[in-house]
């Protein structure tokens, strides 16, 4: 996970939503919603850049159409639908509506706990995580931060087989491409630690920067 810093609220959004009035009202339930593009995609792409393109729990890499807009505290009506519409509620998260459920988002989603529920949106987010080299994903040793690792890790699926499989290709693919000298580590994990020219992380970036950290 790698924290994530919100940007401004694009203008459209704002602007759609601000046309409420006593015969229309923007809504979005878990039935249904009136959210459409053009702001729908506006708002989705705003997202994916803030992010880097990577997803905000797995750090997969993301476009318009292999994610999804996600709402960090569920929109549900049992739970917060008053921030159903807020933009500091959204994040982008791979796997496209009513696609695979087996991890991230749609893994998680109704399940919230502000005690046990770790968020990228907090900026030692990445303090919560270790990695070993096989792909898996561990709690901190940290004892105040163990115990909500590990109930994220088992509520977003974020250890399944699939994602250990690519994250151990992404760290096998780094041994290959990087000697493994105290400068190169350090070149690289600068590169890692921020956006190339289109804007994007590497996928998996947290989890090659823990990886090469080891070897300092």
């Amino acid at each position: 996970m790698r924290y994530i810093k919100k940007q401004k609220v694009p203008p459209e959004f704002t602007q759609w939503k601000a046309e409420e009035n006593e015969d229309w009202q923007p809504f979005w339930n878990s039935k249904a919603t009136n959210f459409q593009n053009p702001q729908k995609q506006i708002v989705h792409q705003s997202l994916l850049k803030e992010q880097g393109y990577i997803c905000c729990y797995c750090q997969r890499r993301i476009d318009l159409n292999n994610s999804h807009i996600e709402h960090f505290k569920p929109k549900d009506e049992d739970y917060y639908p008053e921030l159903s519409l807020e933009y500091n509620n959204f994040l982008a998260s791979c796997q496209k509506e009513n696609k695979s459920t087996d991890h991230c988002g749609h893994a998680k989603d109704n399940w919230y706990d502000e005690k046990l529920m770790v968020s990228p949106l907090e900026e030692n987010c990445g303090e919560y995580f270790s990695y070993t080299e096989f792909g898996e994903i561990l709690p901190s040793k940290n004892k105040e931060k163990n115990e909500s690792a590990k109930t994220t890790i088992d509520k977003l699926g974020l250890d399944i087989r699939k994602l250990r499989n690519e994250r151990r290709g992404a760290i096998e693919g780094l041994f290959a491409e990087i000697e493994l000298s105290r400068e190169n580590i350090e070149i690289y994990i600068r590169k890692l630690d921020q956006v190339n020219d289109e804007g994007q992380y590497d996928k998996f970036c947290n989890v090659l920067i823990y990886i090469l950290k080891q070897y300092i």
